[in-house]
Parts: C-alpha cells; sequence; structure tokens
C-alpha cells in the first residue's frame, strides 16, 4: 500500500474517528475522494492537504514503524561502518524480481561453506532499517560463521513503503503467491537453487513490521519454512487496512484461525513496549498453535545484562518443543540482546539471535 507523505494526521485522525474511512484512505494516498454513504458530503479543502511535520512524525511512528524508543535504548540510524567479513565469507547483493515487482537483498555466505547444504535463514528488517543495519544489530552473520547456516536479508524499498516498512497490514501482501509475501517466498527460493540450501532447514524471523511479516511467511508458506521467529510482531492478518492497523498495534486484531499443524514458532516480546501491544506476541503463539493440543512449561530468569524474562515452552505429546514465547519485562521495542553497532537494539536483554538460531536447528521440516 503506498503512503502519500504530504498529508494532515490531525485531518486523517479526525476522518477516522467519525467513521469516515474512505476520505482518511484517500488524503493518506493524496487524492479527494466521495465521502462515506453513512456521512455527510464534505469536501477535502486544500487546507488539509498541507505539510504538518509534527503529525507526519506521529504517523511514520505510529503505522509499523520501528520508531518507538523506550529507555533511551534505541539509535535510529543505520550504521556509518561497513560490516568486516572473515576471510572467505560473502556477503553479497542481489536481486529478484516477478509479477509483483522486484526486491534486492544481502546473502551472507559463511567463510566455512564447502559446497554441501546448509541451513538457510532469511531476515526482515524493521521500518527505517536496512538489510546491513538489521545484519549489524542481530550480529546474525556472525552466528552463521559459528553455528554454520547461511543468512538472507530481503530488503524493503522506498517505493513500496517510505519508511521501508514491509506492508504487513495490506490484505494483498498477506496472501501466498501474491504481492510481497509472494518476492519473500521467491528471494527464498531463488537462493535455494543458487547455493546449496537443506530444503527442510529453511527459517524466517523479522522485527516488528518484519515480525509481522514474518508471521504471514509462516501462514502462506508452511511447506517452505520449516519455523518462524517474531520479534515485537504481530499475527498474520491482525490487520486489513490502515485503520485497522493502528487498532491492532494498540490492542490486538482480530486475527485468523489457522487449522491442522503447528507452525514451530519463537516469539520475543517486550511487556513494556509502547509501539506494539504485546498481546500481539500471545496472538502470534495462538495463531501458531493452531488446533494443537500442547503441553506448556514455564521458566523465569534475568539476563547478565539485567532484564527479567518469562519463558513459555508448550511441547507435544511426544515432548517436543512447538512453540516458545519469551516476555521480556521492562523492555520495549528493540531486538533483544543485539548489538549498539545497529539500530533498535537493546543489548541488556538475553539474545534473541542466539536462541532463535538454536530453536530453528531443533526444527528440521519435511523434505
Amino acid at each position: 500500500m503506498g503512503l502519500n507523505m504530504n498529508v494532515n494526521m490531525a485531518e486523517i485522525t479526525r476522518l477516522t474517528r467519525a467513521g469516515r474511512l474512505a476520505e482518511a484512505m484517500a488524503l493518506l494516498r493524496g487524492r479527494a475522494a466521495q465521502p462515506d454513504s453513512s456521512a455527510a458530503p464534505k469536501a477535502v479543502d486544500a487546507q488539509a492537504l498541507a505539510v504538518r511535520p509534527q503529525g507526519l512524525r506521529k504517523f511514520v511512528d505510529g503505522l509499523g514503524k520501528l520508531g518507538a524508543r523506550p529507555h533511551g535504548l534505541l539509535r535510529p540510524h543505520a550504521p556509518s561502518e561497513p560490516i568486516s567479513l572473515p576471510e572467505g565469507a560473502r556477503f553479497e547483493e542481489r536481486a529478484y524480481a516477478n509479477e509483483a515487482g522486484s526486491r534486492t537483498y544481502k546473502l551472507y555466505v559463511p567463510s566455512r561453506y564447502s559446497g554441501a547444504p546448509l541451513p538457510l535463514i532469511v531476515m526482515l528488517h524493521g521500518c527505517k532499517q536496512s538489510p546491513d543495519d538489521f545484519a549489524a544489530g542481530t550480529q546474525m552473520n556472525t552466528l552463521a560463521e559459528e553455528k554454520l547456516f547461511i543468512v538472507a536479508y530481503p530488503a524493503q524499498s522506498s517505493a513500496a513503503n517510505p519508511s521501508h516498512c514491509w506492508n504487513w497490514f495490506s490484505t494483498a501482501d498477506q496472501q501466498r503467491d501474491g504481492g510481497e509475501a509472494s518476492l519473500i517466498a521467491g528471494i527464498t527460493r531463488q537462493i535455494m537453487r543458487d547455493v546449496a540450501v537443506d530444503p527442510a532447514r529453511v527459517y524466517v524471523a523479522g522485527l516488528s513490521a518484519g515480525g509481522a511479516a514474518a508471521a504471514i511467511m509462516g501462514a502462506a508458506y508452511p511447506d517452505l519454512y520449516a519455523a518462524i521467529g517474531v520479534h515485537s510482531g504481530l499475527a498474520c492478518g491482525a490487520a486489513r487496512d490502515m485503520p485497522s492497523a493502528f487498532a491492532a498495534m494498540r490492542q490486538g486484531g482480530a486475527i485468523p484461525r489457522r487449522d491442522g499443524k503447528p507452525m514451530p514458532t519463537i516469539v520475543f516480546h517486550g511487556d513494556r513496549d509502547a509501539t506494539v501491544s504485546p498481546v500481539n506476541g500471545d496472538q502470534v503463539i495462538a495463531q501458531s498453535k493452531a488446533t494443537a493440543q500442547l503441553a506448556p512449561a514455564v521458566d523465569r530468569g534475568q539476563s547478565a545484562g539485567g532484564i527479567a524474562y518469562t519463558r513459555t515452552v508448550q511441547t507435544d505429546a511426544g515432548g517436543r518443543p512447538v512453540l516458545e514465547q519469551w516476555v521480556l519485562h521492562g523492555a520495549g521495542h528493540a531486538w533483544s540482546g543485539g548489538s549498539a553497532a545497529g539500530s533498535y537494539t537493546d543489548p541488556r536483554g538475553p539474545d534473541a539471535s542466539r536462541e532463535m538460531v538454536r530453536f530453528f536447528l531443533q526444527h528440521p521440516g519435511p523434505q
């Protein structure tokens, strides 16, 4: 969903609260629209199209943006220093295109890659981030060297979203073989053709808007991804448009019910997240669980940096962990345990990257 940056957010808020959603959506797209049939006709005047930087900032920070900066822990700019590579490793920019459009992506191949099939983790950045920034913040390339897997970082384009957010709130981008979901799946399959990837060990994870996109990929492509990781994100279908996106971020959404087998899922979410309510982490777990009967076990601890957490693991009848949820007490909207070299990280927390990799490698899918 393309967004017009020259908008009057006060007017959009007023129209939305009045139930005049067509006019509010029209202002976001930068054009006048016919008012809702239930509302009295009202023309959109020129003043309503004036630029309001403060309102625009509020909009950008609200709609899926990784922009809340609780406790001063987050750095809103991409790293200026290039990412250093071990000898023999590759971190290349590539591109993929299909009927839905095109996206670039960065691909990290570890130095010990020998041509034997390796696991693949697809990492979906948040708003106002880039592949290099996300790689620096999550330190996933370092883990790829240690644990020996391949990492891909698709890049959202400014043409698709001015804040580089994945459009998790757009129905067109929540469907299999359509929109951005088809682009992310296409990138995954292109990598599987270009380098040796174990098809039973392909995973996807993301932060906030990227976390919501990862949940979409798990719901739309359970045959492609063996497990998903969602950090500070939302369930697939939690929003269907702009107004429901605001509502879902604030209080969760009316998530569609899934049938069939559960999707192995690991979730991280701060209970002081002021951008995406932590109830959304519960909804991701509920959606991934589907109709399965699982047994929960709870343990509590504290990271070396002082962040307390509650970890809930749900296992199947055979004792196999299927769902894992980390609630980070006192943490906000940031990648837990991430590096200050990247944006939107909280280095004090448990290492979400390492825990996700551990969880993923415990869950090979069908060949």
